[in-house]
C-alpha cells in the first residue's frame, strides 16, 4: 500500500488564474511554466493553460516536448541558448529565445542559418542578473539586428521590486527610453507588475506565480486577487502519541509540552518537499480544522497538535497546503516564499488531477 501523501492538481484553478491574468491586461499572455510547471507537471500545466498566447521555460528539452505534444504557441527559452547545437534545435522547432550576453552574440555569429530565429533581447535595468546594461544595449542591439539569422526581436526586462514599496518607476523610465528608439514589441511585467502596474504591460506579460494560485505580494492574499490554489498537498495521520507535561517532541526537542497533549504523526517530511525549517505553530488542517505543527520536521514525518481535536486519529486526512490553507501562510511561517515550496515538491510525491 503506498504512503498516503499525494499532491492534487486542480486544472480548473489554473484556468481560473489565467482568466484573472487576462482580466488585468490586454497584452498577450506568456505563461511561465519553468521548473516543471512550478512543480505541478509541465504537460499537465500546459494542457490547462492551452489558451495562453505563449509559454516560457528554461530547458530546451521541455520546449521540444511541448512542440511534440502539439503546442503551436510562442515558446520562449528564458536563459536562451548555450551552444551552436542549441541554435540549430531552436530553429528546427521554431522556438524563441532570450539573448542576454555578449558570448551569446559570438555564438550567434557562428550560426549559419538565415532568418530563422526570433530573439528576446534582455535588458538589465536593475535586476543585475541577465541582460545588457542600458549603456551597452545600443551596440549589442546593432550586432543582433544586423545578423542574417535573426527574424524578429522583442525587448524584455525583469522587475526585482514590483512586489515591494520601491516599485518600478525608475526602471520603467529607463526601459521606455531605450524602447522608444526601436519599433519592437515589449515585455516587462511579471505577476506582480501585471497586477499592480498597468503601465508596464507592453505587448507581452509574463505571469508566473499567480497562475498557480499564490500571491506575489506579502500584504495581499491570493483570495483577494481572485486566485485559486492549484496544488493541494494532502496526507494522513499514521500514528498518535499521548504526551505528559514536560515531554519533548522530535529531533532537537524543539517543542516541549506544558500540559497533557495528543499529537498526530503525519506521513510527510522534508524528503517530500515540506520545509524542514517550518516552525512550531505553522498551520496545518486536520479533517478540515486548523491546528499546528509541533517540533522539527523529519525526513519522512512531522507532528501536529491533536489536543483540541478529540475525533482525529490514525487515518485522519491532513492538508499541508492548498485548498483551505493558502500556501503563502506556510511559506511565511517557514521564512520562505511559495515559489520555493511548490518547486521543492519531490518526485516521490504522486501528483493527481
Amino acid at each position: 500500500m503506498p504512503r498516503p501523501i499525494q499532491a492534487f492538481i486542480d486544472q480548473n484553478a489554473l484556468q481560473n488564474n489565467l482568466h484573472a491574468a487576462r482580466r488585468s491586461t490586454s497584452a498577450r499572455i506568456m505563461a511561465v511554466i519553468k521548473a516543471n510547471g512550478y512543480g505541478h507537471g509541465l504537460l499537465r500545466v500546459a494542457e490547462a493553460l492551452a489558451a495562453a498566447d505563449g509559454f516560457a521555460l528554461l530547458d530546451i528539452q521541455d520546449a521540444i516536448a511541448l512542440r511534440e505534444a502539439g503546442y503551436r504557441q510562442t515558446i520562449l527559452l528564458l536563459e536562451g541558448f548555450f551552444t551552436e547545437t542549441d541554435l540549430e534545435r531552436i530553429a528546427e522547432y521554431d522556438l524563441s529565445c532570450v539573448i542576454h550576453s555578449h558570448w551569446q552574440i559570438s555564438l550567434l555569429d557562428a550560426y549559419p542559418g538565415r532568418g530563422t530565429l526570433d530573439l528576446w533581447f534582455k535588458l538589465n535595468s536593475g535586476m543585475q542578473r541577465l541582460g545588457f546594461t542600458p549603456e551597452e544595449s545600443a551596440l549589442a542591439m546593432e550586432a543582433v539586428r544586423r545578423h542574417k539569422a535573426v527574424r524578429e526581436i522583442t525587448l524584455m526586462s525583469h522587475f526585482p521590486n514590483a512586489d515591494e514599496a520601491a516599485g518600478v518607476s525608475a526602471q520603467l523610465a529607463v526601459l521606455n527610453d531605450i524602447a522608444g528608439k526601436y519599433r519592437m514589441a515589449r515585455s516587462w511585467a511579471n505577476s506582480a507588475a501585471l497586477l499592480r502596474y498597468p503601465a508596464t504591460h507592453g505587448d507581452w506579460v509574463r505571469p508566473g506565480i499567480m497562475l498557480y494560485g499564490a500571491s506575489p505580494f506579502a500584504e495581499i492574499t491570493a483570495q483577494q486577487l481572485g486566485l485559486k490554489p492549484v496544488m493541494t498537498l494532502r496526507s494522513r495521520i499514521i500514528a498518535v502519541q499521548s504526551l505528559a507535561a514536560g515531554d519533548e517532541v522530535g529531533y532537537g526537542a524543539k517543542f516541549r509540552a506544558d500540559r497533557p497533549m495528543r499529537i498526530g504523526i503525519v506521513a510527510c517530511g522534508y524528503a517530500d518537499g515540506y520545509p524542514r525549517h517550518a516552525i512550531n505553530g505553522t498551520p496545518v488542517l486536520v479533517e478540515g480544522r486548523r491546528t499546528q505543527l509541533l517540533g522539527r520536521v523529519s525526513m519522512d514525518m512531522l507532528s501536529v497538535d491533536l489536543t483540541a481535536l478529540p475525533g482525529a486519529g490514525a487515518g485522519s486526512q491532513v492538508v499541508l497546503w492548498g485548498e483551505g490553507l493558502p500556501i503563502d501562510e506556510i511559506a511565511a511561517a517557514a521564512g520562505t516564499i511559495s515559489y520555493e515550496l511548490l518547486c521543492a515538491l519531490t518526485g516521490r510525491v504522486p501528483c493527481l488531477t
